[in-house]
């Protein structure tokens, strides 16, 4: 048997090795075959100006698509993962995840909007992010309206403007032009990092590292909210603030991951289950290994979406269909009841 601190420097190697290899590894993934001689000269010398367009496509085919496409892959994975499992520990159910508070439901709204009344999907990228801290805050505030069993009615009040928010995009996607808009509604609301590039990855890394920074900081105070409201208090923590304090990171967290890469389900909800199942309940330690399993996830997703058929499939539909048995098999450990 490896001793604790062995094995923990093995994990440490693993999660920071393994999201390395996958992402040198999306660069050799595509319908453009190129050799291993070529990337790495590529990635070292980069464009030589005076080559010929053989090369510049090369270069183009990494630096602007496939690098840019599978860092994007990891921050919005591993963003939604550790955003998942910081909400499975304050509410101490496994069936939680970020969009059981109307982030993806509020984000799909203000994409929708962005679509029709401006045609620009950077201000699509902004509303999405806007409308999707807008439906956690309503989530919040639902949540609120009774004192007692907090936790519940937040979840309640989450699913309430998750409702209202889908009902919206019903009607974005009734008014919209059937021929040029109503498409793009669909295909975002499916999930898919094909746009992706430098500028969305910086537009969504910020609002990522504020929320993922706040969540890894106040970690160890999930790990005392998850003995209970009463137990919380008498260790001296204020379940209030710190509950507001982790719902704030997650909705920013997870709405800079949705508004670039749409709506992207069941990463947050079976991935931390998954690392769990490895490491245990200590949110010390399961959130930040949450982060590099949760994007190397969608990493290996995304790879699989651009190569199996000849057109891309939606990181949404393989995501579900992955994450519909995986929520089953929880569900018959868990005997329905949610608990740890």
């Amino acid at each position: 048997m490896l001793s604790k601190n062995y094995q923990k420097r093995i994990l440490a190697i693993a999660c920071f090795v393994l999201p390395v290899v996958l992402i040198l590894f999306s660069l050799f993934v595509g319908r453009y075959d190129l050799s291993f001689s070529d990337i790495l000269s590529i990635l070292i010398q980069g464009q030589n100006w005076n080559s010929d367009l053989d090369r510049a496509i090369e270069y183009s085919l990494i630096y602007d698509i496939r690098l840019p496409r599978a860092l994007l892959a990891f921050i919005v994975g591993g963003a939604l993962s550790i955003s998942g499992g910081a909400l499975q520990g304050m509410f101490r159910n496994p069936l939680v995840d970020s969009g059981m508070l109307g982030v993806s439901a509020g984000s799909g709204f203000g994409a929708c909007l962005g679509i029709i009344i401006f045609h620009n999907f950077y201000m699509t990228y902004v509303l999405a992010f806007c409308f999707g801290i807008l439906a956690v805050l309503l989530s919040y505030f639902a949540g609120k309206i009774y004192d007692s069993a907090p936790t519940v009615t937040l979840v309640l009040g989450g699913v309430v403007i998750s409702a209202i928010f889908s009902a919206l995009i019903s009607f974005m996607k009734f008014v919209a032009d059937p021929m040029e808009q109503l498409p793009t509604i669909t295909f975002w609301l499916m999930g898919s990092l094909a746009r992706a590039n430098f500028s969305d990855m910086s537009f969504a890394l910020i609002p990522i590292i504020i929320g993922v920074a706040g969540i890894v900081l106040i970690r160890w105070r999930i790990n005392v909210l998850s003995l209970g409201d009463k137990e919380a208090s008498t260790l001296g923590v204020n379940t209030g603030i710190c509950r507001a304090i982790i719902i704030i990171c997650t909705a920013i967290a997870t709405a800079g991951a949705v508004c670039v890469s749409g709506t992207i389900g069941w990463v947050g909800l079976i991935i931390p289950h998954i690392v769990r199942m490895l490491v245990g309940n200590d949110n010390r330690v399961l959130l930040p290994v949450c982060i590099s399993a949760g994007g190397c996830f969608l990493l290996i997703v995304d790879l699989i979406a651009r190569s199996i058929v000849s057109t891309e499939i939606p990181l949404g539909v393989l995501t579900a269909l992955i994450g519909g048995p995986f929520f089953i098999l929880i569900l018959k450990r868990t005997k329905g009841g949610g608990s740890w």
